[in-house]
């Protein structure tokens, strides 16, 4: 054990880092086109790359997890960072040398980043042929025929209505298990230092009717866990009446016509017992106790809550408009462990050096953790981005080497708390779903108790699929390791 223990632990990380996620199967159903798509940033963004799949499917194109063999290759971006555009930018590099061997290549900029560069993209990197925003992804068949045709293409309207309810998304990188349900779009938060607002348009939520279908779809054909996805789940509401609003809205379509984010977990929760509900994310601002209470009252729910703070300073949070303070965001965190006891996970972002933050402040932060002790974080320092009114009101005073610092030193307290939340689970047993094998070895299986956390464990004759009552032996800051309860 305790070399596996060497080869698997890692360390917590930065939000520094740019995900990837690649088509992972390919698709030979004898089509004449093949599509490549990779994804970079949220969880959002992976799960758009699933609806343009769909999408390009049904337009007649196969899918490709070889670059080299594509006939098109979308690039679904993030904006969030200037380390994701610059990482983007270098991948469009990339790919200009396989155009100059292959001039019919077709490259495509989708998401955030599209959105927010518009038609620079396309004079700039003279390698992008088309671009699309997060909403326009209905019209990507046409913005290639027009490529097709000769011409350049863009497409970044934002929609106050797009939520693509009605397209089943086409699983990427699925081990079969666990899947994605995008329950709404965009966001109406305006955090100060967030380009979301500008990127994705205004928040909107999808029916939940669909959002159930999707839900049952899935548990048929064989997924146990389903992650419920939005900016900020805790405002999702929906009315058969949008256009109308406050008092208007619940005496014209009435109480059990209205549903919000409590009710719908409770009803995704109702769809069968055996299939796990998780969601991300959750603002502080909004999470209420009656969605507490519906997480306490089904056990298919897990027991996780991702709470950003970003900050512990009010004054700091006042800045950054967020519109909670430090008391009113413990008061939530106490909330939580009131109701759902202390073995909730909860995890968090946390921004460091963000305009005019001090000493003091930062230490706040650190103090904040302390309360909390938080499970995971991420974790990253204050880079302005374009457009955002931080960008505009501002001034990104604390130096670089400031912010670095102070970065370092919650990674280091939060590295600390990770490992002493993962020592209070020794000894304990946990319900787990398997989800595959761990990444180092074929002889070890790894899932997800219902805090979120990863539990290694031996493989035996199991499968993935299954759930595992698993006893607690070892762990990293990172990862439990333990036995199969038979």
């Amino acid at each position: 054990m305790q070399n596996l223990i060497k080869d698997l632990d890692i360390l917590i990380p930065e939000k520094e880092s740019c995900e990837v996620v690649k088509v992972s199967e390919d698709t030979n159903t004898g089509k004449n086109r093949k599509l490549y798509i990779e994804s970079y940033g949220c969880q959002m963004n992976f799960s758009d790359s699933e609806i343009v799949s769909s999408i390009m499917t049904q337009e007649g194109f196969d899918t490709t997890s070889d670059f080299n063999l594509a006939d098109v290759i979308f690039v679904n971006t993030c904006s969030i960072r200037e380390k994701a555009e610059e990482t983007v930018r270098h991948r469009l590099m990339h790919f200009k040398g396989l155009k100059k061997r292959k001039p019919d290549l077709m490259v495509g900029v989708l998401g955030c980043m599209a959105e927010r560069l518009k038609h620079q993209l396309l004079e700039e990197e003279k390698i992008v042929d088309l671009v699309a925003g997060p909403d326009a992804y209905r019209d990507l068949p046409n913005l290639v025929r027009q490529v097709d045709d000769g011409s350049r293409a863009i497409n970044t309207f934002l929609s106050r209505e797009e939520t693509y309810a009605d397209i089943s998304p086409v699983r990427l990188n699925s081990n079969g298990i666990t899947a994605f349900i995008s329950i709404m779009r965009g966001c109406d938060n305006m955090c100060s230092f967030c380009v979301v607002p500008f990127t994705r348009g205004r928040e909107r939520s999808r029916d939940p009717h669909s959002i159930i279908a999707e839900a049952r779809d899935l548990f048929d054909k064989g997924y146990r866990e389903v992650t419920l996805l939005g900016q900020n789940v805790d405002s999702y509401k929906w009315s058969p009446n949008p256009e109308l609003k406050g008092k208007a809205q619940i005496e014209k379509a009435g109480d059990a016509d209205i549903v919000n984010f409590s009710m719908l977990l409770e009803r995704v929760a109702q769809v069968h017992p055996e299939l796990r509900i998780r969601f991300s994310t959750s603002h502080p601002k909004d999470i209420t106790d009656d969605v507490l209470y519906t997480m306490k009252k089904y056990d298919n729910i897990c027991k996780n809550i991702h709470l950003p703070a970003q900050s512990g300073n009010s004054r700091v949070l006042d800045l950054m408009n967020r519109t909670y303070t430090r008391e009113w965001y413990i008061d939530r965190v106490d909330a939580i462990r009131r109701i759902l006891g202390t073995d909730c996970g909860i995890t968090t972002d946390m921004i460091a050096g963000f305009c005019t933050e001090t000493e003091e402040e930062h230490q706040e932060t650190l103090s904040l953790m302390d309360y909390v002790r938080y499970d995971f974080a991420f974790m990253f320092y204050y880079s302005e981005r374009p457009g955002t009114p931080a960008a505009k009101k501002l001034k990104d005073d604390v130096p670089l080497e400031v912010k670095k610092r102070r970065l370092q030193e919650i990674i280091e307290k939060q590295s600390l708390l990770s490992l002493e939340r993962n020592k209070h689970d020794i000894g304990k047993v946990y319900r787990v779903l398997i989800e595959g094998y761990s990444k180092r070895s074929k002889e070890h299986l790894q899932g997800r108790n219902s805090a979120n956390k990863v539990i290694i464990f031996p493989a035996g004759n199991l499968k993935p699929g299954a759930y595992v009552d698993v006893y607690v032996k070892e762990c990293t800051p990172a990862t439990l390791f333990g036995e199969v309860v038979l």
